[in-house]
C-alpha cells in the first residue's frame, strides 16, 4: 500500500475537517473534536512533520510495520518528518488528548533544529509508546497548552523564539519520562539484554560474520521486535552501553581470542570478524584497548 503524504499542516487540518490552522507550520489540535480518517487511501499515511500526540481512551488500533498496537490507554507517541504511519479504518473510534505537529521549516534556524535529532525516541515504534503517570501528563498537557496558545496569537517578534523554547522544555520532559520508563522496566530490560546477548554470541559461534558481515544493531532490533533506536536506549539504560557498544565490544572479546591462540595473521583475524578493510579493524582495536592487534599479539609470546 502506498502511503498517502499530508507534507503540509493545513492539509492535515482539511482532511481532519478543521478549521485553517492559525499559524501554518504550528497547531496544537484537541483529538476529540476531529474526526478520525476514514478513508481507505488514508491507511497508509506519510507525514512531512513531526507529530507528538498524547492518547487517551483510544480505541482503535495502528501498525508500524508489521505489528498492531491497541492505545486502550494514555499514551505519547512520536513520528518524525517521512515516517509511515498505518491505521486501522473504523467508524466507532473515540479520541481523546492532543496532538502537536511541528513542520522543520518552522525549525530552521534554531538550536531546536539540531537538538530534535538527538531524541531517539521518534523513531520508536508504535509498540514502544511512552506510558504516563497522573503527574506527567499533567505536565505534558500544560506545556500543550502553553504552544497552543502562543502559536494561535497575534505573531510578533517573540512568537517563534517563544515556541521553540516550549518545544524544547516538552522534549526535555519527554526524554525524562522515557528515562524514568526504562527504570521501571528494569526486569524487562535485564530480559531484553539477556535475549540480546544469546543472539550476539549465537552470531559469533555460528562464524556469520565470515559470510554476513559485521552485526548491525538494525539486525538484532528486527529479532527481537524492536526499533534500533528503542534498543540501545533499553540497553543503555540497563547496562550504561548502547547496542553498538556491546556489538563493538563481543568483537573485541572475539579479536583478543583469534589474535591469542591462533595463528592467523592480523588481516585474516579482520575477515574472519567481517571486516572489508583490516584497517578498519587496527582502528577499532587500538580505540577499545589502547593497543594495536600486533601489540596486543605480541604480549603473548614467549
Amino acid at each position: 500500500m502506498k502511503p498517502y503524504a499530508i507534507e503540509s499542516i493545513q492539509e492535515l487540518h482539511r482532511l481532519l475537517q478543521l478549521p485553517k490552522p492559525k499559524h501554518p507550520l504550528v497547531s496544537v489540535m484537541d483529538l476529540s473534536t476531529i474526526r478520525c480518517f476514514d478513508d481507505e487511501q488514508l491507511e497508509a499515511v506519510r507525514y512531512g512533520f513531526y507529530c507528538i500526540a498524547l492518547k487517551k481512551n483510544f480505541k482503535g488500533r495502528m501498525r508500524y510495520g508489521q505489528r498492531h498496537y491497541d492505545f486502550d490507554e494514555g499514551v505519547m507517541t512520536f513520528f518524525a518528518p517521512n515516517q509511515v504511519v498505518i491505521t486501522e479504518i473504523r467508524d466507532d473510534w473515540a479520541l481523546e488528548g492532543s496532538w502537536l505537529a511541528i513542520h522543520p521549516d518552522f525549525m530552521k534556524g534554531t538550536s531546536l533544529a539540531n537538538e530534535i535529532q538527538k531524541y531517539g525516541y521518534f523513531s520508536y515504534a508504535v509498540n514502544e509508546a511512552l506510558h504516563l503517570s497522573q503527574e506527567e501528563e499533567q505536565t505534558v498537557n500544560r506545556l500543550m497548552v502553553s504552544i497552543a496558545d502562543e502559536s494561535a496569537a497575534a505573531t510578533d517578534t517573540f512568537s517563534k523564539q517563544i515556541i521553540i523554547k516550549q518545544m524544547e522544555l516538552l522534549l526535555s520532559y519527554c526524554d525524562r519520562f522515557h528515562h524514568r520508563q526504562f527504570l521501571t522496566r528494569r526486569q524487562a530490560g535485564e530480559g531484553l539484554l539477556s535475549a540480546f546477548e544469546q543472539l550476539l554470541e549465537s552470531y559469533f559461534r555460528e562464524n556469520r560474520p565470515e559470510t554476513d558481515g559485521i552485526p548491525t544493531v538494525s539486525f538484532f532490533a528486527e529479532k527481537l521486535n524492536l526499533s534500533r533506536n528503542y534498543l540501545s536506549d533499553m540497553l543503555r539504560s540497563t547496562t550504561g552501553q548502547s547496542a553498538q557498544q556491546h556489538i563493538q565490544q563481543k568483537m573485541i572479546e572475539n579479536a583478543k581470542e583469534l589474535l591469542a591462540a591462533s595463528d592467523l595473521n592480523v588481516s585474516e583475524v579482520a575477515y574472519k570478524l567481517g571486516f572489508e578493510y583490516p584497517q578498519s579493524f587496527h582502528k577499532l582495536f587500538k580505540s577499545r584497548t589502547t593497543l594495536s592487534p600486533l601489540e596486543y599479539r605480541s604480549g603473548f609470546k614467549k
